[in-house]
């Protein structure tokens, strides 16, 4: 819940010249409905807002002007994991969190959606994305070490890179869903 991110958010938007077609809300989004329709309504990686994937998708299809369009991120399983002790690896609670994602297309169209698009995250993909967080944790550390955070910061900038080769490279996947109502 970072004002940071939402400052960072806007000053992306004005060096890309669309802040006139945006709006920038800060605030808890579980339960969040838009007081105007939108023709897009999106929620990346953080699902939890709604209970789950379909009630994150009940959620935004509140706020959804008729036929806008949703944009969904979520993980799902690249192969099942062989025990939950691998799943929690992959920072999973369970196995039963996510869904592989011949699953998680099908249960899109059980709540009335069509996929339209999808943008799926590849290994190489993933390392890219992992990686940077080591660079921004070791930058982090470098300028901060003497914060209360350095110690547990510093830890897992030490367990990650094996942590995620071992778990997450192999059995994650993620990916941006465009969904329409059918």
């Amino acid at each position: 819940m970072s004002r940071l991110f939402t400052e960072q958010a806007r000053r992306r938007a004005e060096e890309l010249g669309v802040s006139q077609q945006v709006t920038f809300i800060h605030g808890d989004a579980a339960g969040y409905v838009s007081d105007e329709k939108v023709t897009v309504a999106a929620c990346v990686g953080a699902t939890w807002i709604g209970g789950g994937v379909a009630g994150t998708v009940a959620l935004l299809a509140r706020s959804l002007d008729s036929g806008g369009m949703i944009l969904i991120g979520e993980p799902f399983w690249r192969q099942l994991p062989p025990s939950e002790e691998i799943a929690q690896g992959c920072l999973a609670s369970s196995i039963s969190e996510f869904l592989p994602l011949p699953e998680l297309l099908t249960s899109f169209g059980r709540l009335g959606y069509d996929v339209v698009e999808m943008v799926l995250a590849d290994q190489d993909g993933w390392d890219r994305y992992e990686a940077a967080k080591w660079l921004t944790m070791h930058r982090w550390l470098e300028a901060n070490p003497y914060d209360d955070l350095a110690q547990e910061v510093r830890s897992k900038l030490t367990s990650e890179p094996k942590r995620y080769a071992a778990y997450t490279r192999e059995y994650l996947g993620w990916g941006v869903f465009a969904l329409m109502a059918r």
